[in-house]
C-alpha cells in the first residue's frame, strides 16, 4: 500500500485512475486506427462482437454489455442497420422492444474487424511476460472489484480534515 499525503493531495503521476484512463485511450486509439479500413468505429465493432456472442438481445442489454448508455447504443445500432450490418425487429416477448442480430454481411465484416482488433490486443499482450500479464489482469481485477464495491455501497470518500495553518 502506498503512503498517503496528509493534505489529501495526490500528484497526477501517482493517480492510478489517470494511468488507467491513458491506457484506455491509447487502446481505443490503436483499435480505431486498425479498424479504419473496415469503416467501423470501436463502438460499432464492440456492438457487433457482442451481438455475435448473444444474437437477438435488446439494445439496452447490448448497451450494458458494451459499457455504454442505451442512447449511445441506439445510435450505434441505427448506424449499423443503415450499413446493412444489423437487422432489428420487434421482440417476440415484448413488441415495444427491438432485438438485434448481425446480417450475413455483418458477420463477414466482423470476422475481418475482429482479426484487426485481436492484433492490437496481441501486440499489447506481447509487451508483457506471461507473469506480468497475469499480474496486470489480477491488479486490474482488484481495481474493478474495489470500485464496484464503493459504487454498490453508494459510498463517497470523505476528504481528510485540513490541518490548521499557523501557530
Amino acid at each position: 500500500m502506498r503512503e498517503t499525503h496528509d493534505d489529501g493531495e495526490l500528484p497526477v503521476e501517482e493517480r492510478i485512475g489517470h494511468l488507467i484512463k491513458r491506457a484506455e485511450q491509447a487502446l481505443i486509439s490503436a483499435k480505431s486506427r486498425a479498424l479504419r479500413v473496415t469503416g467501423l468505429t470501436v463502438p460499432q465493432y464492440a456492438a457487433m462482437y457482442m451481438l455475435a456472442q448473444k444474437p437477438g438481445i435488446s439494445g439496452a442489454e447490448l448497451a450494458r454489455l458494451c459499457l455504454v448508455t442505451p442512447q449511445t447504443m441506439a445510435s450505434v445500432l441505427t448506424n449499423l442497420e443503415r450499413k446493412g450490418l444489423v437487422n432489428r425487429e420487434a421482440s417476440s416477448v415484448h413488441s415495444k422492444v427491438l432485438v438485434s442480430e448481425l446480417t450475413s454481411s455483418g458477420r463477414r465484416l466482423l470476422q475481418r474487424a475482429d482479426r484487426l482488433a485481436v492484433s492490437v490486443e496481441r501486440a499489447l499482450t506481447d509487451a508483457f511476460t506471461t507473469t506480468q500479464g497475469n499480474d496486470l489482469r489480477d491488479l486490474l481485477g482488484t481495481a474493478i472489484h474495489t470500485l464496484e464495491k464503493l459504487n454498490a455501497q453508494g459510498q463517497s470518500i470523505a476528504l481528510p480534515a485540513k490541518k490548521p495553518s499557523g501557530p
